[in-house]
């Protein structure tokens, strides 16, 4: 059996290292204090939509980096390859999930257009900083994410529903989560909603869509943020031919520290 140092203490070029050669893990908590990314892959004729739909939403895709055309490096880590240094990706056709792969190089073709877009993971260091306890870490579980009935602005070809994370904050401590999270420029910003997950149409939070469910502690409300998995249910809505994404909660970890990121 295979043993890690600390997830938290390794640099986004050692974790990526552990991934290339086919580690397989959820990322949250790794390399903490470093940006995470969301990744969605498109042929180039579909590029112009995301980058659109992109710009529409941005809370949910604020847009860190795109390549260019079949290029799968990245400004945010010299060197790295978004073909290989994510530990689990996820292929599309025609909007149906065909299969996940641990490297996608044999499928990336020479047209792909890559977007790396901000991720709720990057501000968990900050949250726990400020006194914010994340429930879900010491639950050992991932964070819950669910499909709401918000629609997306539609942009070109592409629409779909907000897909948003939910992490557990005692009432207290509301304020100050909110702060936080509204202070970093390379991530979704302030919560979309604080309460009821019936508001978003959430039939049961204790089935989410992605990730692991989270249970509340006495005094907790249910905190919803945008996330970077909505490409994903726009991808699945709007039907594009061919994409490539990222696994939810196993993504691109970059060189570019959470306080240092911005949005292109």
């Amino acid at each position: 059996m295979t043993t890690f140092r600390d997830p938290a203490t390794l640099t986004p070029a050692e974790a990526r290292a552990l991934f290339r050669a086919g580690t397989e893990r959820p990322t949250e908590g790794w390399a903490r204090g470093y940006a995470q990314a969301n990744l969605i892959a498109v042929p180039q004729d579909w590029a112009d939509d995301v980058l659109l739909f992109c710009a529409r939403n941005p809370r949910a895709c604020p847009v860190l980096d795109v390549s260019r055309p079949g290029d799968p490096g990245s400004r945010l880590a010299p060197g790295a390859d978004l073909r290989t240094d994510l530990p689990r990706y996820r292929v599309w056709h025609n909007g149906v999930l065909t299969g996940e792969v641990g490297d996608a190089t044999g499928l990336w073709r020479s047209d792909m257009v890559a977007f790396s877009i901000g991720c709720t993971y990057s501000f968990e260091a900050p949250l726990v900083a400020g006194g914010v306890p994340l429930r879900n870490l010491t639950q050992g579980r991932g964070v819950a994410m669910y499909v709401t009935d918000r629609p997306c602005t539609p942009a070109g070809r592409l629409h779909g529903p907000l897909v948003v994370t939910m992490r557990p904050v005692p009432a207290e401590l509301l304020d100050e989560a909110v702060r936080i999270t509204s202070a970093s420029p390379s991530l979704p910003g302030a919560p979309v909603h604080v309460g009821d997950a019936a508001a978003l149409g959430i039939a049961d939070r204790a089935r989410p869509d992605f990730g692991d469910a989270v249970d509340l502690e006495p005094g907790d409300v249910p905190v919803f943020w945008a996330c970077g998995v909505t490409p994903q249910a726009a991808v699945m809505a709007s039907r594009p031919p061919f994409a490539i994404t990222h696994a939810p909660g196993y993504m691109f970890l970059t060189d570019q520290r959470e306080t240092g990121v911005t949005w292109i």
